[in-house]
């Protein structure tokens, strides 16, 4: 299936987890990728990107229409998250956790639009779970990501008639490098592999490739009457109560 030939797309954060998985799958499907991050793309023709910067985001756009002419679907992936309490979580950080994932979604948005309305593209953010709920010490990537759904809504409602259009993508737990370091390190690994699974409705956890399926969808021009909407990918993890 080639539902993205001739169209260009522009991934954030798609070196590596997620966002790779997403380029690798737009790429199958026919798509000029572009990621972009701080990091060198050895796979994609990449632009290297401090989005801390608030002016990185319109350089960013701006060379992806020099390079292609045109600009059919921006994925907003990159991001971060930190653990922290309320009263230990400096204003600095709380900053910077809002600057990567809701700030320079806003500002690529912004500079897309010019671009996207030309193709009638359209724009898919990656969420999270933690914008619906919330883990403990996670503010602010919960605060962050209930901004990006959000957003994601405002973009969808304002430029809907312009032909373009927005969803997100929220994940649960996905066996990305950073989740899978994290098990490995944990106390008894095989332990908390089991009770991890044991949460999930599915009774495992999801891959990288599972959540850029999803994408490629929302992306394509089969999902064209789909806009707004916040899909969770997490194994049903979400609307299983927990036990007394």
């Amino acid at each position: 299936m080639m539902r993205f030939e001739n169209k260009v797309a522009l991934v954030t954060g798609g070196r590596s987890g997620i966002g790779r998985a997403i380029a690798r799958r737009l790429s199958d499907e026919g798509a000029t990728v572009i990621t972009a991050q701080r990091g060198e793309d050895e796979e994609f023709d990449w632009i290297a990107a401090d989005f801390s910067d608030p002016h990185t985001p319109e350089r960013i756009v701006a060379e992806v229409i020099a390079r292609t002419g045109r600009l059919d679907v921006l994925i907003n992936n990159a991001g971060m998250m930190m653990e922290a309490g309320i009263e230990e979580l400096s204003l600095e950080d709380w900053q910077r956790n809002l600057n990567l994932n809701l700030t320079a979604p806003f500002l690529l948005i912004r500079a897309a639009l010019p671009y996207l309305r030309k193709t009638r593209g359209n724009i898919v953010n990656t969420g999270s779970v933690e914008g619906l709920a919330a883990n403990p010490g996670h503010a602010a990537y919960c605060a962050s990501k209930a901004g990006l759904h959000g957003l994601t809504r405002s973009v969808a409602v304002d430029h809907g008639y312009e032909g373009i259009r927005c969803n997100a993508v929220a994940p649960g737990w996905i066996d990305t490098d950073l989740n899978l370091d994290f098990i490995e390190n944990a106390p008894d690994s095989e332990a908390f592999r089991r009770d991890i699974g044991r949460i999930h409705p599915v009774a495992r956890t999801g891959s990288p490739e599972e959540v850029a399926a999803l994408v490629a969808f929302l992306a394509a021009d089969e999902a064209g009457f789909v806009t707004g909407k916040i899909y969770t990918v997490d194994g049903g993890r979400m609307d299983k109560l927990s036990l007394p």
